[in-house]
């Protein structure tokens, strides 16, 4: 078991449910200082971005963080020695998109990964079937490649992906793309009773988790959240990295009170308070004015072609 498990494995043992913030690399001059802000403010995980052009599983939040940091001249290069030189005391798990992880071979990225103290890799875009070759090379690393599932995937193809995903599975809340929301996606918590019915591995939910309060709903049935968008909104509003924290510890404080897990259905709890680093901004969904023009769903999209990573 590598390293990044062992360490997710052993703090649910000990009753903690799971943080996983997400930043998209370089989207600022001080990146790094908030990739530190918030370990110290009690993630147990951090999941790095490296930006794409065609981040088609993102929505209007992280598309404008991934066109920031590219403006900005970041680099999958640049980031990770930006991580080798920023090692922190929680793991960093790397996500972007096939075509950055591929491109030069998935054994050279995965080795690079390794290099700057990266634990575990999530290539969304990537489908099961095609997923051989690269968790190899990842294992070879002592990377784990996290596998995705969807409110859609088959019980046998769930199955399988948390068969062959390592370190954890990633439980996609909803048919959509990342983005703030004002409530939890009511399939949410029925995907998370799923997969623990097939592994014992830790179990994340993610996409759309905006508050504190909807993320200590979601931790009723899974190990753990990943939170991006609403993080990002603020560091694309201007947060410092103390700000940064803030929210995150507001996160960690919400999962501590969080009661044990029920069988009760989490999906549809309303948004809690406003929370935010200064007055008037708040953690649900984007102001109208901010949500950009609609696009095709890419996960129905991936659901309905052969070969897709999160299949109807």
């Amino acid at each position: 078991m590598t390293s990044l498990e062992t360490r997710l494995r052993v703090r649910r043992g000990r009753g903690r449910k799971l943080l996983m913030p997400y930043l998209t690399g370089g989207v600022t001059p001080d990146w790094t200082d908030h990739l530190r802000a918030l370990a110290d403010a009690g993630a147990d995980a951090i999941e790095v971005g490296i930006p794409f052009s065609d981040p088609t599983l993102d929505g209007v939040t992280i598309q404008e963080a991934s066109d920031v940091a590219l403006r900005r001249g970041a680099t999958t290069a640049g980031i990770l020695a930006d991580l080798s030189r920023s090692r922190i005391d929680v793991p960093v798990v790397v996500s972007t998109y096939a075509n950055l992880a591929l491109r030069r071979g998935a054994d050279r990225f995965c080795r690079a990964l390794a290099d700057a103290g990266v634990q575990g890799l999530i290539v969304p875009d990537l489908p099961l079937e095609e997923a051989g070759s690269t968790g190899a090379a990842a294992r070879a690393a002592n990377v784990d490649l996290a596998l995705l599932a969807s409110p859609a995937t088959p019980a046998r193809r769930l199955r399988d992906i948390a068969e062959r995903s390592r370190g954890f599975v990633y439980a996609v809340s909803l048919m959509g793309t990342t983005g703030e929301r004002n409530q939890l996606a009511a399939s949410a918590a029925g995907l998370a009773r799923r997969l623990r019915g097939v592994t014992d591995r830790p179990v994340f939910l993610g996409f759309g988790i905006s508050t504190p309060a909807q993320a200590a709903v979601a931790a009723r049935e899974a190990d753990g959240v990943i939170v991006g968008a609403a993080l990002m909104r603020r560091l694309l509003d201007g947060a410092d990295p103390a700000s940064s924290a803030g929210f995150v510890g507001s996160l960690r404080a919400a999962l501590d009170g969080a009661p044990a897990r029920t069988a009760a259905d989490a999906g549809g709890e309303e948004a809690g308070r406003r929370h935010g680093y200064r007055a008037g901004r708040a953690c649900g969904a984007v102001p109208h004015h901010r949500r950009g023009p609609r696009r095709q769903d890419p996960i129905r999209r991936l659901s309905t072609r052969r070969g897709a990573a999160l299949p109807a």
